[in-house]
Protein backbone atom coordinates (compact mmCIF):
# COMPACT_ATOMS: atom_id res chain seq x y z
CA UNK A 1 0.00 0.00 0.00
CA UNK A 2 1.37 3.77 -0.93
CA UNK A 3 1.77 6.16 2.25
CA UNK A 4 -0.25 9.05 2.07
CA UNK A 5 3.02 11.89 2.27
CA UNK A 6 5.19 13.15 -0.23
CA UNK A 7 7.77 15.37 1.58
CA UNK A 8 9.31 18.07 -0.89
CA UNK A 9 12.35 20.21 -0.71
CA UNK A 10 10.68 23.30 -0.41
CA UNK A 11 9.40 22.08 3.11
CA UNK A 12 5.95 21.36 1.75
CA UNK A 13 4.35 18.14 2.63
CA UNK A 14 1.14 16.85 0.14
CA UNK A 15 -0.86 14.86 1.89
CA UNK A 16 -3.29 12.15 -0.08
CA UNK A 17 -6.91 12.38 1.19
CA UNK A 18 -8.16 9.50 -0.54
CA UNK A 19 -5.30 6.84 1.06
CA UNK A 20 -6.00 5.03 4.24
CA UNK A 21 -3.78 6.30 6.72
CA UNK A 22 -4.56 9.86 5.50
CA UNK A 23 -6.62 10.53 9.46
CA UNK A 24 -3.86 9.78 11.52
CA UNK A 25 -1.18 11.13 8.91
CA UNK A 26 -2.93 14.82 9.12
CA UNK A 27 -3.51 14.56 12.78
CA UNK A 28 0.48 13.64 13.00
CA UNK A 29 1.78 16.20 10.34
CA UNK A 30 -0.71 18.58 11.71
CA UNK A 31 1.87 19.16 15.48
CA UNK A 32 4.44 20.51 13.53
CA UNK A 33 2.91 21.78 10.28
CA UNK A 34 0.80 24.43 8.90
CA UNK A 35 -2.16 23.91 6.21
CA UNK A 36 -2.18 26.11 3.41
CA UNK A 37 -4.16 24.28 0.62
CA UNK A 38 -6.95 21.44 0.93
CA UNK A 39 -9.04 20.98 -2.55
CA UNK A 40 -10.52 17.47 -2.83
CA UNK A 41 -7.83 15.16 -3.51
CA UNK A 42 -4.34 16.08 -2.27
CA UNK A 43 -4.09 18.86 1.20
CA UNK A 44 -0.33 20.97 1.27
CA UNK A 45 0.99 21.22 4.48
CA UNK A 46 4.33 23.81 5.27
CA UNK A 47 6.84 23.40 7.50
CA UNK A 48 7.34 26.80 8.71
CA UNK A 49 10.30 28.07 11.33
CA UNK A 50 6.95 28.77 13.92
CA UNK A 51 5.18 25.72 13.65
CA UNK A 52 8.47 23.84 14.34
CA UNK A 53 9.33 26.27 17.55
CA UNK A 54 5.50 25.77 19.05
CA UNK A 55 6.11 21.84 17.93
CA UNK A 56 9.46 22.21 19.91
CA UNK A 57 8.12 24.23 22.82
CA UNK A 58 5.39 21.44 23.32
CA UNK A 59 8.04 18.50 23.64
CA UNK A 60 7.95 17.42 20.27
CA UNK A 61 11.69 16.34 19.13
CA UNK A 62 13.76 16.07 16.11
CA UNK A 63 13.74 12.47 16.54
CA UNK A 64 9.70 12.44 16.83
CA UNK A 65 9.20 14.63 13.51
CA UNK A 66 11.46 12.24 11.76
CA UNK A 67 9.77 9.39 12.59
CA UNK A 68 6.16 10.36 11.60
CA UNK A 69 7.77 11.70 8.17
CA UNK A 70 9.31 8.12 7.89
CA UNK A 71 6.71 6.61 8.78
CA UNK A 72 4.05 8.25 6.07
CA UNK A 73 6.36 9.54 3.14
CA UNK A 74 5.99 7.51 0.26
CA UNK A 75 9.24 8.53 -1.01
CA UNK A 76 12.62 9.06 0.42
CA UNK A 77 12.54 12.40 2.61
CA UNK A 78 14.65 15.00 0.71
CA UNK A 79 18.00 15.21 3.02
CA UNK A 80 17.17 19.57 2.82
CA UNK A 81 13.88 19.17 4.64
CA UNK A 82 15.94 17.10 7.91
CA UNK A 83 18.61 19.41 7.83
CA UNK A 84 16.02 22.43 8.11
CA UNK A 85 13.80 20.71 10.78
CA UNK A 86 16.86 19.79 12.93
CA UNK A 87 18.08 23.47 13.13
CA UNK A 88 14.85 25.16 13.37
CA UNK A 89 14.36 22.64 16.03
CA UNK A 90 17.66 23.37 17.43
CA UNK A 91 17.16 26.96 17.84
CA UNK A 92 14.71 26.58 20.01
CA UNK A 93 16.43 26.33 23.75
CA UNK A 94 19.84 27.64 22.07
CA UNK A 95 19.37 31.07 23.68
CA UNK A 96 17.85 31.47 27.14
CA UNK A 97 16.85 34.13 29.49
CA UNK A 98 18.06 32.85 33.09
CA UNK A 99 18.09 34.92 36.55
CA UNK A 100 21.06 35.83 38.00
CA UNK A 101 20.16 37.19 41.22
CA UNK A 102 18.25 40.06 40.40
CA UNK A 103 19.76 40.25 36.75
CA UNK A 104 18.18 38.66 33.97
CA UNK A 105 20.83 37.07 31.79
CA UNK A 106 20.58 35.63 28.30
CA UNK A 107 23.02 32.41 27.87
CA UNK A 108 23.88 30.58 25.39
CA UNK A 109 26.44 27.85 24.96
CA UNK A 110 26.84 28.97 20.96
CA UNK A 111 29.50 31.84 21.94
CA UNK A 112 29.62 32.75 18.27
CA UNK A 113 25.64 33.63 18.35
CA UNK A 114 25.86 35.52 21.62
CA UNK A 115 28.86 37.79 19.76
CA UNK A 116 26.21 38.60 16.62
CA UNK A 117 23.50 39.25 18.70
CA UNK A 118 25.39 41.49 20.78
CA UNK A 119 26.70 43.32 18.21
CA UNK A 120 23.54 43.78 15.84
CA UNK A 121 22.39 46.96 16.29
CA UNK A 122 18.68 46.78 16.90
CA UNK A 123 19.15 44.74 19.44
CA UNK A 124 22.02 46.46 21.22
CA UNK A 125 19.25 49.07 22.78
CA UNK A 126 18.20 46.29 25.24
CA UNK A 127 21.71 45.03 26.81
CA UNK A 128 23.18 46.49 29.46
CA UNK A 129 26.84 44.70 28.78
CA UNK A 130 28.79 41.07 27.99
CA UNK A 131 29.42 40.04 30.90
CA UNK A 132 31.67 36.60 29.05
CA UNK A 133 31.25 35.19 26.03
CA UNK A 134 28.13 32.78 26.83
CA UNK A 135 25.94 35.26 28.84
CA UNK A 136 24.97 39.25 28.27
CA UNK A 137 22.99 41.00 31.05
CA UNK A 138 19.64 42.14 29.80
CA UNK A 139 18.82 45.88 31.16
CA UNK A 140 15.93 45.93 33.22
CA UNK A 141 12.21 45.44 31.85
CA UNK A 142 13.41 44.78 29.04
CA UNK A 143 12.38 40.74 29.04
CA UNK A 144 9.66 40.99 26.79
CA UNK A 145 11.83 43.48 24.29
CA UNK A 146 14.35 41.27 23.78
CA UNK A 147 12.30 38.26 23.05
CA UNK A 148 10.41 40.50 20.43
CA UNK A 149 13.50 41.49 18.47
CA UNK A 150 15.03 38.02 18.65
CA UNK A 151 12.42 35.95 17.22
CA UNK A 152 12.49 38.66 14.05
CA UNK A 153 15.91 37.64 13.31
CA UNK A 154 15.02 34.40 13.72
CA UNK A 155 15.69 33.35 17.12
CA UNK A 156 12.59 31.88 19.68
CA UNK A 157 14.38 32.32 22.87
CA UNK A 158 13.52 29.98 25.68
CA UNK A 159 12.39 32.12 28.86
CA UNK A 160 13.37 30.50 32.03
CA UNK A 161 13.58 33.59 33.87
CA UNK A 162 10.78 32.84 36.51
CA UNK A 163 7.96 34.93 37.86
CA UNK A 164 6.75 36.80 40.67
CA UNK A 165 4.41 35.73 43.09
CA UNK A 166 1.40 37.48 42.97
CA UNK A 167 -1.14 38.31 45.78
CA UNK A 168 -2.64 35.43 47.51
CA UNK A 169 -6.32 34.94 46.64
CA UNK A 170 -7.93 31.92 47.56
CA UNK A 171 -9.47 29.81 44.38
CA UNK A 172 -11.49 26.34 45.40
CA UNK A 173 -13.10 24.55 42.54
CA UNK A 174 -16.65 22.74 43.80
CA UNK A 175 -17.56 19.43 42.93
CA UNK A 176 -21.05 20.34 42.57
CA UNK A 177 -21.60 23.16 41.22
CA UNK A 178 -23.64 26.44 42.69
CA UNK A 179 -26.61 25.41 39.70
CA UNK A 180 -26.49 21.63 41.21
CA UNK A 181 -24.92 20.09 38.78
CA UNK A 182 -21.81 17.42 39.03
CA UNK A 183 -18.23 19.43 38.23
CA UNK A 184 -14.67 17.85 37.62
CA UNK A 185 -12.39 18.53 35.22
CA UNK A 186 -12.32 16.66 31.77
CA UNK A 187 -9.20 14.52 31.33
CA UNK A 188 -7.87 16.18 28.35
CA UNK A 189 -8.60 19.76 30.06
CA UNK A 190 -6.46 18.35 33.19
CA UNK A 191 -3.60 17.87 30.24
CA UNK A 192 -3.69 21.37 29.21
CA UNK A 193 -3.68 22.68 33.09
CA UNK A 194 -0.76 20.23 33.51
CA UNK A 195 1.35 21.33 30.14
CA UNK A 196 1.02 25.42 31.07
CA UNK A 197 1.38 24.76 34.76
CA UNK A 198 4.91 22.32 34.55
CA UNK A 199 4.45 21.85 38.35
CA UNK A 200 5.06 25.59 39.03
CA UNK A 201 8.40 26.05 37.80
CA UNK A 202 9.99 28.05 35.59
CA UNK A 203 9.68 25.48 32.23
CA UNK A 204 5.52 26.67 33.23
CA UNK A 205 4.04 29.48 33.91
CA UNK A 206 3.49 31.27 30.23
CA UNK A 207 1.90 29.92 26.47
CA UNK A 208 -0.77 29.51 24.76
CA UNK A 209 -3.89 26.19 25.10
CA UNK A 210 -5.96 25.68 21.86
CA UNK A 211 -9.07 24.50 22.62
CA UNK A 212 -12.18 24.16 19.99
CA UNK A 213 -14.95 26.35 21.16
CA UNK A 214 -17.14 24.33 23.42
CA UNK A 215 -14.47 22.18 24.88
CA UNK A 216 -14.16 24.29 28.10
CA UNK A 217 -11.52 26.69 27.37
CA UNK A 218 -13.31 29.17 31.03
CA UNK A 219 -12.41 25.73 32.67
CA UNK A 220 -9.13 25.20 32.05
CA UNK A 221 -8.46 28.74 33.07
CA UNK A 222 -10.28 28.47 36.16
CA UNK A 223 -8.27 25.28 36.94
CA UNK A 224 -5.31 26.86 36.37
CA UNK A 225 -6.07 29.88 38.83
CA UNK A 226 -6.91 27.25 41.54
CA UNK A 227 -3.81 25.95 41.29
CA UNK A 228 -2.00 29.33 41.52
CA UNK A 229 -4.23 30.79 44.24
CA UNK A 230 -3.18 34.47 43.20
CA UNK A 231 -4.76 37.28 42.25
CA UNK A 232 -5.67 37.60 38.37
CA UNK A 233 -6.56 39.75 35.45
CA UNK A 234 -8.76 38.13 32.87
CA UNK A 235 -8.84 40.02 29.72
CA UNK A 236 -11.88 38.88 26.92
CA UNK A 237 -13.02 40.10 24.03
CA UNK A 238 -16.22 41.76 25.11
CA UNK A 239 -19.23 42.51 28.23
CA UNK A 240 -20.88 39.39 27.30
CA UNK A 241 -17.71 37.45 27.37
CA UNK A 242 -16.72 39.32 30.47
CA UNK A 243 -20.24 38.30 32.41
CA UNK A 244 -19.83 34.71 31.40
CA UNK A 245 -16.28 34.57 32.96
CA UNK A 246 -17.82 35.85 35.72
CA UNK A 247 -20.72 33.43 36.02
CA UNK A 248 -18.64 30.63 35.59
CA UNK A 249 -16.70 31.21 38.04
CA UNK A 250 -19.13 32.19 40.49
CA UNK A 251 -21.15 28.82 39.57
CA UNK A 252 -17.95 26.83 39.59
CA UNK A 253 -15.49 27.81 42.29
CA UNK A 254 -15.84 29.05 46.30
CA UNK A 255 -15.05 33.08 44.83
CA UNK A 256 -17.69 35.52 46.58
CA UNK A 257 -19.70 37.67 43.53
CA UNK A 258 -17.96 40.71 45.80
CA UNK A 259 -14.19 39.42 45.28
CA UNK A 260 -14.89 39.47 41.19
CA UNK A 261 -15.01 42.88 39.29
CA UNK A 262 -15.66 44.06 36.08
CA UNK A 263 -13.76 46.52 34.52
CA UNK A 264 -15.92 47.73 31.13
CA UNK A 265 -17.28 50.93 29.51
CA UNK A 266 -19.75 50.35 32.58
CA UNK A 267 -18.20 49.88 35.16
CA UNK A 268 -14.50 50.16 36.88
CA UNK A 269 -14.34 47.63 39.57
CA UNK A 270 -11.07 46.60 40.78
CA UNK A 271 -11.07 43.08 42.68
CA UNK A 272 -8.72 40.05 43.52
CA UNK A 273 -9.96 38.84 40.32
CA UNK A 274 -10.82 41.33 37.95
CA UNK A 275 -11.77 40.49 34.33
CA UNK A 276 -11.54 43.52 31.69
CA UNK A 277 -12.46 44.16 28.15
CA UNK A 278 -9.54 44.61 25.33
CA UNK A 279 -12.18 47.08 24.60
CA UNK A 280 -11.66 49.65 27.48
CA UNK A 281 -8.25 48.58 27.94
CA UNK A 282 -7.31 50.07 24.15
CA UNK A 283 -9.55 53.19 24.69
CA UNK A 284 -8.06 56.32 23.98
CA UNK A 285 -9.69 59.85 23.67
CA UNK A 286 -7.83 60.53 20.10
CA UNK A 287 -5.40 58.49 17.97
CA UNK A 288 -2.54 60.28 19.51
CA UNK A 289 -3.32 59.94 23.20
CA UNK A 290 -2.56 57.99 25.69
CA UNK A 291 -4.52 54.31 26.76
CA UNK A 292 -5.98 55.47 29.66
CA UNK A 293 -6.51 52.34 31.17
CA UNK A 294 -3.04 50.48 30.67
CA UNK A 295 -2.25 51.31 34.12
CA UNK A 296 -4.89 48.49 34.95
CA UNK A 297 -1.83 45.89 34.02
CA UNK A 298 0.30 47.46 37.38
CA UNK A 299 -3.05 48.62 39.51
CA UNK A 300 -2.76 45.14 41.95
CA UNK A 301 -0.12 42.72 42.05
CA UNK A 302 -1.35 40.42 39.82
CA UNK A 303 0.03 36.80 39.89
CA UNK A 304 -1.44 35.69 36.74
CA UNK A 305 -3.19 37.45 33.18
CA UNK A 306 -5.49 35.73 31.41
CA UNK A 307 -5.88 36.41 27.61
CA UNK A 308 -8.94 34.96 26.69
CA UNK A 309 -9.14 34.46 22.45
CA UNK A 310 -5.62 35.24 22.34
CA UNK A 311 -5.59 35.29 18.48
CA UNK A 312 -7.80 38.83 18.79
CA UNK A 313 -5.49 40.39 20.99
CA UNK A 314 -5.49 44.20 19.56
CA UNK A 315 -1.69 45.11 18.67
CA UNK A 316 -1.56 48.04 21.36
CA UNK A 317 -2.06 45.11 24.07
CA UNK A 318 1.45 43.79 22.70
CA UNK A 319 3.02 46.70 24.14
CA UNK A 320 1.67 46.76 27.49
CA UNK A 321 2.39 42.64 27.74
CA UNK A 322 6.16 43.33 26.41
CA UNK A 323 6.84 44.87 30.27
CA UNK A 324 5.02 42.46 32.45
CA UNK A 325 6.59 39.70 31.14
CA UNK A 326 7.37 38.88 35.10
CA UNK A 327 3.69 37.70 35.69
CA UNK A 328 2.69 34.49 34.67
CA UNK A 329 0.75 34.94 31.24
CA UNK A 330 -2.32 32.29 29.85
CA UNK A 331 -3.32 32.73 26.54
CA UNK A 332 -7.24 30.66 25.37
CA UNK A 333 -7.52 30.32 22.18
CA UNK A 334 -9.32 27.88 19.65
CA UNK A 335 -6.92 28.94 16.93
CA UNK A 336 -3.73 30.34 16.41
CA UNK A 337 -4.32 31.99 13.33
CA UNK A 338 -4.04 35.65 13.39
CA UNK A 339 -5.53 38.18 10.55
CA UNK A 340 -2.45 40.80 10.92
CA UNK A 341 0.39 37.97 11.00
CA UNK A 342 1.25 38.78 14.70
CA UNK A 343 1.42 34.77 15.45
CA UNK A 344 5.53 35.41 15.97
CA UNK A 345 4.34 38.32 18.87
CA UNK A 346 1.99 35.75 20.36
CA UNK A 347 5.01 33.61 21.12
CA UNK A 348 7.28 35.41 21.74
CA UNK A 349 5.34 37.60 24.52
CA UNK A 350 2.30 35.44 25.61
CA UNK A 351 4.33 32.35 24.90
CA UNK A 352 4.34 29.11 22.91
CA UNK A 353 2.06 26.81 22.45
CA UNK A 354 1.59 24.31 25.16
CA UNK A 355 -1.48 22.44 24.64
CA UNK A 356 -3.42 21.36 21.55
CA UNK A 357 -5.79 18.96 20.16
CA UNK A 358 -7.29 18.47 17.16
CA UNK A 359 -11.36 18.78 17.47
CA UNK A 360 -12.04 15.22 15.90
CA UNK A 361 -10.79 13.28 18.54
CA UNK A 362 -12.99 15.35 20.97
CA UNK A 363 -15.94 15.02 18.69
CA UNK A 364 -15.07 11.07 18.93
CA UNK A 365 -15.25 11.26 22.41
CA UNK A 366 -18.47 13.30 22.43
CA UNK A 367 -16.94 15.87 24.00
CA UNK A 368 -18.29 18.20 21.35
CA UNK A 369 -20.73 17.93 18.88
CA UNK A 370 -20.47 16.19 15.57
CA UNK A 371 -20.45 18.96 12.76
CA UNK A 372 -22.09 18.42 9.19
CA UNK A 373 -20.56 20.90 7.41
CA UNK A 374 -22.09 22.42 3.69
CA UNK A 375 -21.58 24.80 1.28
CA UNK A 376 -24.56 25.55 -0.82
CA UNK A 377 -23.39 27.43 -4.54
CA UNK A 378 -26.10 29.89 -6.05
CA UNK A 379 -25.86 32.12 -9.22
CA UNK A 380 -26.20 36.03 -9.67
CA UNK A 381 -29.32 36.86 -11.42
CA UNK A 382 -28.60 38.64 -14.77
CA UNK A 383 -28.87 42.25 -13.65
CA UNK A 384 -26.50 41.87 -10.99
CA UNK A 385 -24.10 39.90 -12.97
CA UNK A 386 -23.82 42.77 -15.31
CA UNK A 387 -23.41 44.94 -12.20
CA UNK A 388 -20.84 42.48 -10.53
CA UNK A 389 -18.75 42.18 -14.24
CA UNK A 390 -18.37 46.30 -14.17
CA UNK A 391 -17.78 46.60 -10.60
CA UNK A 392 -14.35 47.47 -8.61
CA UNK A 393 -13.03 44.48 -6.17
CA UNK A 394 -13.64 45.50 -3.28
CA UNK A 395 -17.32 46.01 -4.40
CA UNK A 396 -17.40 42.47 -6.18
CA UNK A 397 -17.27 41.13 -2.63
CA UNK A 398 -19.97 42.77 -1.26
CA UNK A 399 -22.11 42.25 -4.90
CA UNK A 400 -21.24 38.37 -4.53
CA UNK A 401 -22.00 38.13 -0.57
CA UNK A 402 -25.64 39.86 -0.63
CA UNK A 403 -26.73 38.32 -3.83
CA UNK A 404 -30.46 38.31 -2.64
CA UNK A 405 -30.77 34.87 -4.08
CA UNK A 406 -29.38 33.22 -0.49
CA UNK A 407 -32.74 34.57 1.05
CA UNK A 408 -34.86 31.68 -0.62
CA UNK A 409 -31.92 29.18 0.24
CA UNK A 410 -32.05 30.46 4.00
CA UNK A 411 -36.02 30.13 4.03
CA UNK A 412 -35.52 26.54 2.51
CA UNK A 413 -33.07 25.80 5.45
CA UNK A 414 -34.75 26.82 8.61
CA UNK A 415 -37.97 25.00 7.24
CA UNK A 416 -35.67 22.01 6.61
CA UNK A 417 -34.78 22.35 10.50
CA UNK A 418 -38.20 22.50 11.70
CA UNK A 419 -37.84 23.26 15.58
CA UNK A 420 -33.98 23.47 15.52
CA UNK A 421 -32.50 26.09 17.45
CA UNK A 422 -30.59 28.41 14.76
CA UNK A 423 -28.55 31.12 14.62
CA UNK A 424 -27.77 32.92 10.92
CA UNK A 425 -24.89 34.61 10.70
CA UNK A 426 -23.40 37.25 8.28
CA UNK A 427 -21.03 40.36 7.78
CA UNK A 428 -23.72 43.15 6.31
CA UNK A 429 -25.76 44.61 8.20
CA UNK A 430 -28.49 45.54 5.76
CA UNK A 431 -28.67 42.15 4.94
CA UNK A 432 -28.94 40.75 8.08
CA UNK A 433 -31.80 43.25 8.85
CA UNK A 434 -33.69 42.63 5.24
CA UNK A 435 -33.62 38.56 6.27
CA UNK A 436 -34.53 40.20 9.98
CA UNK A 437 -37.68 41.66 8.66
CA UNK A 438 -38.31 39.61 6.15
CA UNK A 439 -39.11 36.38 8.42
CA UNK A 440 -39.78 38.34 11.56
CA UNK A 441 -37.03 37.75 13.41
CA UNK A 442 -34.83 39.35 16.37
CA UNK A 443 -31.42 40.22 15.57
CA UNK A 444 -27.91 41.19 17.52
CA UNK A 445 -25.76 43.87 15.86
CA UNK A 446 -23.08 45.78 17.15
CA UNK A 447 -25.37 48.78 17.64
CA UNK A 448 -27.41 46.51 20.39
CA UNK A 449 -27.07 47.44 23.84
CA UNK A 450 -25.47 44.64 26.03
CA UNK A 451 -29.06 44.60 28.19
CA UNK A 452 -31.15 43.95 25.05
CA UNK A 453 -28.17 40.96 23.84
CA UNK A 454 -27.92 39.79 27.44
CA UNK A 455 -31.90 39.51 27.32
CA UNK A 456 -32.42 38.15 23.45
CA UNK A 457 -29.11 35.47 24.18
CA UNK A 458 -31.41 34.04 27.24
CA UNK A 459 -34.31 34.10 25.56
CA UNK A 460 -32.93 31.74 22.89
CA UNK A 461 -30.93 29.71 26.01
CA UNK A 462 -34.43 28.99 27.05
CA UNK A 463 -36.17 28.53 23.65
CA UNK A 464 -38.19 30.83 23.83
CA UNK A 465 -37.00 31.89 20.28
CA UNK A 466 -35.35 29.65 18.02
CA UNK A 467 -34.10 31.71 15.71
CA UNK A 468 -31.57 34.52 16.12
CA UNK A 469 -29.70 36.71 13.43
CA UNK A 470 -26.01 37.80 14.42
CA UNK A 471 -23.59 40.40 12.81
CA UNK A 472 -19.98 39.54 13.59
CA UNK A 473 -20.34 40.60 17.03
CA UNK A 474 -21.42 36.82 17.67
CA UNK A 475 -18.16 35.38 16.27
CA UNK A 476 -16.50 35.19 19.51
CA UNK A 477 -17.28 34.31 23.12
CA UNK A 478 -21.02 33.67 23.78
CA UNK A 479 -22.66 30.52 25.45
CA UNK A 480 -25.32 29.26 23.19
CA UNK A 481 -24.72 25.76 24.02
CA UNK A 482 -28.24 24.15 22.54
CA UNK A 483 -27.40 26.18 18.72
CA UNK A 484 -27.25 22.76 16.65
CA UNK A 485 -27.82 25.03 13.24
CA UNK A 486 -25.85 27.56 11.61
CA UNK A 487 -26.42 29.44 8.74
CA UNK A 488 -23.30 31.84 7.49
CA UNK A 489 -24.92 34.33 4.73
CA UNK A 490 -21.30 36.25 4.42
CA UNK A 491 -18.08 36.55 6.02
CA UNK A 492 -14.59 38.91 6.04
CA UNK A 493 -13.19 37.52 3.05
CA UNK A 494 -11.17 35.01 3.44
CA UNK A 495 -11.12 34.79 7.56
CA UNK A 496 -9.84 31.18 8.53
CA UNK A 497 -10.38 32.48 12.33
CA UNK A 498 -13.45 33.56 11.62
CA UNK A 499 -14.65 30.12 10.32
CA UNK A 500 -13.25 28.27 13.06
CA UNK A 501 -15.27 31.12 15.63
CA UNK A 502 -18.10 30.52 13.94
CA UNK A 503 -18.24 27.13 13.48
CA UNK A 504 -17.62 26.75 17.22
CA UNK A 505 -21.30 28.79 17.99
CA UNK A 506 -22.45 25.46 17.79
CA UNK A 507 -20.18 22.84 18.47
CA UNK A 508 -21.22 22.63 22.44
CA UNK A 509 -22.27 18.83 23.09
CA UNK A 510 -25.78 18.14 21.98
CA UNK A 511 -28.89 16.19 23.68
CA UNK A 512 -29.34 12.96 21.30
CA UNK A 513 -27.55 12.60 18.30
CA UNK A 514 -25.15 15.32 19.28
CA UNK A 515 -25.01 16.65 15.68
CA UNK A 516 -24.45 20.40 14.29
CA UNK A 517 -25.47 21.81 11.09
CA UNK A 518 -22.63 24.45 9.98
CA UNK A 519 -24.36 26.02 6.09
CA UNK A 520 -22.35 28.46 4.16
CA UNK A 521 -23.94 30.03 1.64
CA UNK A 522 -21.97 31.67 -1.51
CA UNK A 523 -22.20 33.60 -4.98
CA UNK A 524 -20.84 30.89 -7.01
CA UNK A 525 -18.52 31.53 -10.21
CA UNK A 526 -17.40 35.06 -8.11
CA UNK A 527 -14.81 36.11 -5.84
CA UNK A 528 -16.83 34.84 -2.63
CA UNK A 529 -15.93 31.25 -3.85
CA UNK A 530 -12.47 31.98 -3.74
CA UNK A 531 -12.50 33.38 -0.70
CA UNK A 532 -14.93 30.62 0.78
CA UNK A 533 -11.75 28.16 0.09
CA UNK A 534 -9.45 29.41 1.98
CA UNK A 535 -12.04 29.81 4.94
CA UNK A 536 -12.45 26.25 4.75
CA UNK A 537 -8.56 25.51 5.15
CA UNK A 538 -8.92 25.52 8.77
CA UNK A 539 -11.62 23.10 9.34
CA UNK A 540 -9.84 21.37 7.05
CA UNK A 541 -7.27 21.01 8.98
CA UNK A 542 -9.22 19.66 11.80
CA UNK A 543 -10.35 16.88 9.74
CA UNK A 544 -14.04 18.44 8.62
CA UNK A 545 -15.06 17.47 5.03
CA UNK A 546 -17.75 20.23 3.31
CA UNK A 547 -20.54 18.35 1.04
CA UNK A 548 -21.00 21.40 -1.84
CA UNK A 549 -24.07 21.59 -3.10
CA UNK A 550 -25.59 23.81 -6.11
CA UNK A 551 -28.47 24.97 -6.38
CA UNK A 552 -30.52 22.17 -8.18
CA UNK A 553 -28.50 19.59 -5.95
CA UNK A 554 -29.63 21.96 -2.38
CA UNK A 555 -33.54 22.21 -3.93
CA UNK A 556 -33.70 18.53 -4.87
CA UNK A 557 -32.39 17.52 -1.20
CA UNK A 558 -33.52 20.26 0.95
CA UNK A 559 -36.96 20.70 -0.42
CA UNK A 560 -39.90 19.28 1.81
Amino acid sequence: MSKPAIIQSDNTVLLEVDNPEFESARDSVAQFSELVKSPEHIHTYKISPLSLWNAAASGLTYNDIHRILKQYSRYEIPEIVLTTIKEQMRRYGLLKLMPEGKDLILISNDAILLNEIYNTKKIQQFIDRKIDENRLKIKHNYRGHIKQALIKIGFPVEDLAGYEEGDFCEIKLRTITVKGHPFQIRNYQQSSVNAFYRGGGPEGGSGIIVLPCGAGKTIVGTAIMSLLQTETLILVTNTIALRQWRDELIDKTYLEPDQIGEFSGEKKEIRPITIATYNILTYRKDKEGPFLHFDLFNTKNWGLIIYDEVHLLPAPVFRMTSEIQSKRRLGLTATLIREDGMEADVFSLIGPKKYDIPWKTLEKSNWIAKALCTEIRIELSDDLRMKYSLAKDREKFRIASENPEKIGIVKKIIDYHENSNILIIGQYIAQLEGIADQFKLPIITGTTSTTEREELYRKFKEEQIKILVVSKVANFAIDLPDANVAIQISGTFGSRQEEAQRLGRILRPKKGENKAYFYTIITSNAVEEKFAHNRQLFLTEQGYTYIILNEEMFNDKFTR
